[in-house]
């Protein structure tokens, strides 16, 4: 390089200095592009929430949610702020927005800006209160209806003729009327009153809808002063009614050609039949059906197209992942609920109508390190990679722990191979409680490790030694149950029944009257899974009618089995259960289910 190009003249260096200049300003529009809010709202991690449940609420594919919070994909945390991109408009989603709540703004405020209702905001979003209006808190905004302002009638010679469809839409799938009167600007009852057919049936897909003209509106009226939050809540809330007869459907492959299948949902729905006739001996009314699902969409929608199925307050249901948007729809367009025992998917982010049984498990597994780091503050936890196949089934479960452990100061450490006493104790701690956590459920991770660690309590006495694990080591108690109690062992579940405690001793009892058979020797037990969720639903339904989600609170029961938790997903979505137990077997033979609030 020779001394010109190193240091340049003074021209050269003014000449370098627009350059630059004009670079930038050539580069500010995309800045700002890239900066603008307008393109993105901010989302608060919850505790439980992961990429999937986050990508599932807005609507949105996880690529653009790490697009707009590089590393995202690594790992998030909960109380952190991401970056969630606005959706274009779509037919299905016209105008939907998202807004997250500002220091100072209140739901009158919310009402003037968008031109909405409070009662409108409220149906929009179920789970939105006086008590959790707050800074952060990401609500959806409906679409506000069209003001039409009548204009003076044009001088013609001959009056204008207006045809009866503005045009004519061509249905798309999933569409609801729900969803097509949205994207028009138009009221359901306008669009049935328009396609008559529709007061029986949903759209179907590929058929033609007459869009009609919309009916002039009044304008929309503020109130002339700003109205407080409690008063407008509390003055928006939708009456809640009982039901006099509660109307129940059981909608699972009973006659599937998988005989092992088919006998676990038979089991579930007895179970249910054993619950309902508990309930009637108390007095509540009940009418209940079941129908076979099928494996396929069309069987399941032959099912929802019965009469009667309108009229249904809860579903329960389904038990394969391509049926679950089937009934997610139906329930919304019905406004019952629907109880997914088995299965999870994501729409439980978007309809505020489902209840998810089967935890998701980002929001079971940061359940159980909450429990774990306040029961246990004192832990030294020593991880034993037995390297066995199922490892990578529990890989998020582990680095989670890892990340919740480290925040805690809690020492952690990880053994892989063979693994014995020699190698273990170095790690050992006379301080803390030692937890020994294979990184496999499976049992034959269990047989490579459980012998070692017996050899090691029997020969090292001045230590305190635990085994902690998972859900899956139910099936397992027959071979390990003194194993288990030697190393004073803990797993984790959400559905756990000791056989031994009354209400498991009375219904097994019962079940055996009912049916003269043994109950399926698996884990869970579907013929309990299906009374605790029978029970559960109904005596709620019978107690709070219309207003059961807001007293999940406080419906108390004792269940056999499953454990029930509910709380929404978000403001506008469903339900999920967040309840875990921790299973502990003492050196004194005794088993013991802890329960946290």
């Amino acid at each position: 390089m020779n001394k010109c190009d190193s240091f340049g003249t003074k021209q050269h260096t003014f000449t370098r200095q627009w350059v630059i200049l004009l670079f930038y300003i050539m580069l500010s529009p995309h800045i700002s592009a890239q900066q603008d809010t307008t393109t993105y709202f901010f989302h608060t991690i919850e505790k439980g929430q992961s990429l999937y449940s986050i990508s599932g609420m807005y609507g949105v594919p996880e690529t653009d949610i790490v697009r707009l919070n590089p590393g995202s994909e690594k790992t998030i945390y909960a109380g952190a702020k991401l970056r969630i991109p606005r959706q274009k408009q779509t037919t299905d989603l016209e105008n939907e927005r998202f807004h997250t709540i500002k220091a100072g703004e209140t739901l009158y405020g919310l009402t003037v800006q968008y031109g909405v209702t409070a009662k409108q905001i409220m149906e929009e979003n179920p789970g939105l209160s006086a008590q959790n209006f707050r800074i952060g808190e990401v609500i959806r905004i409906p679409a506000a209806e069209p003001i039409i302002v009548p204009e003076a009638a044009p001088i013609v010679e001959k009056p204008t003729v207006l045809t009866a469809c503005r045009e004519m839409h061509k249905v798309k799938r999933r569409e609801t009327v729900k969803s097509i009167s949205r994207a028009y600007g138009i009221t359901e009852q306008e669009l049935v009153e328009a396609n008559p057919e529709l007061k029986d049936r949903k759209p179907k897909r590929n058929e033609f809808l007459c869009i009609p003209h919309p009916k002039p509106k009044e304008p929309l009226r503020q109130p002339a002063r700003p109205i407080a939050d409690e008063i407008l809540f509390r003055d928006n809330e939708p009456p809640s009614r009982l039901i006099p007869t509660i109307k129940a459907a059981v909608i699972l492959p009973f006659l599937s050609d998988n005989r092992n299948e088919s006998a676990k949902m038979i089991e579930y729905y007895e179970g249910f039949l054993i619950a309902v006739d508990s309930l009637k001996k108390q007095g509540i009314s009940m009418d209940i059906y079941a129908y076979d699902s099928g494996k396929d969409a069309a069987t399941l929608s032959k099912v929802l197209a019965k009469p009667e199925l309108q009229q249904m307050n809860i579903l329960f249901g389904p038990a394969y992942d391509n049926q679950v948007p089937i009934l997610s729809d139906f329930v919304e367009q019905h406004r019952s609920r629907l109880v997914i025992p088995f299965v999870r998917g994501q729409e439980v982010y978007q309809n505020p109508y489902i209840y998810q049984v089967n935890t998701p498990h980002s929001y079971l597994y940061s359940e159980v390190y909450d429990h774990f780091v306040r029961l246990f503050p004192q832990a030294n936890v020593i991880l034993l990679d037995a390297e066995v196949a199922g490892n990578e089934e529990k890989a998020a479960f582990v680095t989670g722990l890892i990340s919740e452990l480290q925040k805690y100061n809690i020492p952690v450490h990880t053994l892989k191979g063979a693994i014995t006493p020699e190698l273990i104790q170095p790690y050992l701690r006379t301080d803390r409680e030692n937890f020994f956590i294979p990184t496999s459920g499976s049992d034959a991770a269990l047989m490579k490790i459980i012998p070692q660690l017996q050899l090691l309590v029997r020969t090292v006495t001045d230590v305190r030694v635990h085994l902690f694990g998972y859900p899956e080591w139910q099936s397992y108690t027959n071979d390990f149950l003194e194993s288990f109690f030697e190393l004073n062992t803990y797993f984790y579940s959400s559905f756990y029944t000791n056989n031994l405690l009354p209400s498991a001793v009375n219904f097994i009892a019962d079940y055996h009257r009912w049916y003269s058979k043994e109950m399926t020797n698996v884990f869970p037990k579907y013929g309990m899974m299906g009374f605790d969720m029978g029970y559960f639903f109904l005596n709620g339904l019978a107690r709070y009618g219309t207003g059961l989600e807001d007293n999940l609170s406080h419906l108390i029961m004792t269940p056999i089995q499953t454990g029930f938790k509910f709380e929404r997903a978000n403001n506008w979505g469903g339900f999920i259960n967040r309840k875990v137990f921790f299973v502990h077997f003492t050196p004194e033979y005794q088993v013991m289910k802890m329960e946290f609030e």
